[in-house]
């Protein structure tokens, strides 16, 4: 009984931290031709206003594109490309830019 309990807890707790499963970083990629104005196709910043989305965690992106699309966070241009992504949309592109690598050097 306690394996069973252990186990169902361990899989909503799974499932809860864990993005969208219908993620498709190749659709993403596609998605982030209208992103890449502002956010780069490789997820650089054009404009000193947007920021950097390469390598960013895809469950941070999907929270702050799903509150952008709700309302519970504005900016001018966000809360107007947002409105209208369906789920699966907002999880292809937090994948995309996700799936970008990100390396640092350290200056010496």
């Amino acid at each position: 009984m306690r394996y069973i309990v252990a186990s169902t807890a361990l899989i909503v707790a799974c499932s809860i931290a864990s993005p969208s499963l219908a993620q498709d970083a190749a659709s993403g990629r596609t998605l982030a031709g209208q992103c890449r104005t502002c956010h780069g196709l490789d997820g650089i910043a054009q404009i000193p206003i947007a920021p950097n989305l390469a390598g960013e965690s895809q469950i941070y992106l999907e929270k702050q594109l799903k509150a952008f699309r709700s309302g519970e966070r504005e900016n001018e241009m966000m809360s107007v490309v947002a409105k209208n992504l369906t789920d699966e949309q907002i999880s292809d592109l937090s994948a995309w830019y996700a799936s970008i690598k990100i390396t640092a050097t350290m200056p010496e």
